[in-house]
């Protein structure tokens, strides 16, 4: 086994769009476990929206990653070395280690994967954060009803790809916004949305929502913002519910844009507008896991994973994500099992 530990640092805080420069190459020696830790090797490393929140500073929902810090990000690894009787060498976990090849953990923060479930790269997805945030974030928030129509913008993504299963597993129309014609093909020919559209080839955006959605909108499930979202106001149905996942057309900007002022659309309208995290349903967890893996296996949900091989290439892996340029989950695959 090598000796020495590579890790991406954080080297600036990023103005507008991160670049390469923002992040730092380091070597370092593999570190050695201490009692109650595990030595893990990193198999597979998650790129996801949240982390350009955690390159800026000032306070947030979690703290931000200082400059000089490895940058954070779920992995799935194998235990080299352990110092826990919870663990042996080559069982198989999650852990949020960052970018980095190996690292030690506390055994309380990692989480045995049963490799029978799914491909061991979903726990990143389907059996991941992702998949728990569109399982709590549609569920629990807007509990989907049959024959409601459903809306879902980041149509193609890790989240926005489930979310949209599960309201037509609710029975629900669904109909999903994405930024190329190949990822509005493959949420309907391949996932089985009642419609989409490219949001990058469309200028009207109430009016093809109100196309594609000719009962009006009862369920919202948000994950970019913006121009999108304020146009899916305008046709929502009384007592319509919106769960604010995320607004990734948002983050990288360096001014703020200003939107239409539609609060009293929330009075006349009786809306629910809730925000999340998924670490808000961590003691659910599991409950989340088993249905969506019950789901899976039955045909029921389909998963699709964008896959970039080397660890010296997460960060484009990041960017790419960013640009939209994955349909599923963004992975790094580091090394085999």
């Amino acid at each position: 086994m090598t000796t020495v530990n590579r890790q991406f640092t954080l080297a600036a805080r990023p103005v507008g769009f991160p670049k390469h420069s923002d992040f730092k190459l380091v070597e370092s020696p593999i570190p050695a476990p201490a009692e109650g830790e595990a030595l893990i090797k990193m198999l597979w490393i998650s790129v996801d929206p949240y982390m350009r929140g955690r390159m800026n500073a000032g306070t947030s929902y979690a703290p931000s990653v200082e400059i000089g810090g490895v940058m954070v990000g779920r992995t799935v690894g194998s235990v080299v070395e352990s110092r826990h009787p919870d663990f042996s060498p080559g069982d198989l976990v999650t852990a949020n280690a960052g970018w980095q090849e190996y690292s030690t953990e506390r055994a309380k923060t990692l989480r045995k994967i049963d490799p029978g479930l799914a491909p061991i790269s979903a726990h990143l997805g389907l059996l991941g954060a992702p998949g728990m945030t569109a399982y709590f974030g549609l569920l629990d928030i807007c509990d989907p009803q049959s024959g409601e129509t459903a809306v879902v913008s980041g149509a193609a993504g890790a989240v926005g790809s489930l979310a949209g299963q599960i309201a037509k597993i609710r029975g629900c129309r669904v109909v999903g916004t994405a930024g190329t014609d190949e990822k509005v093909r493959y949420v309907t020919e391949e996932l089985g949305f009642d419609g989409a559209f490219n949001y990058k080839t469309v200028t009207d955006y109430e009016a093809k929502f109100a196309e594609l959605c000719p009962s009006g909108i009862d369920v919202y499930f948000d994950n970019v913002g913006g121009a999108l979202t304020d146009a899916v106001w305008m046709l929502t149905n009384l007592r319509a519910r919106i769960s604010v996942c995320g607004g990734i057309s948002q983050y990288n900007l360096e001014k703020q844009e200003m939107g239409p002022r539609l609060l009293s659309l929330f009075n006349r309208r009786r809306l629910m507008m809730r925000g999340f995290i998924v670490s808000d349903y961590i003691r659910r967890w599991d409950e989340g896991v088993k249905q969506m893996a019950e789901w899976y296996r039955a045909g029921k949900i389909k998963i699709r994973d964008s896959v970039i091989e080397g660890f010296e290439n997460t960060p484009e892996a990041f960017f790419g994500m960013l640009r939209g340029e994955n349909i599923g989950k963004q992975l790094v695959k580091v090394a085999e099992s």
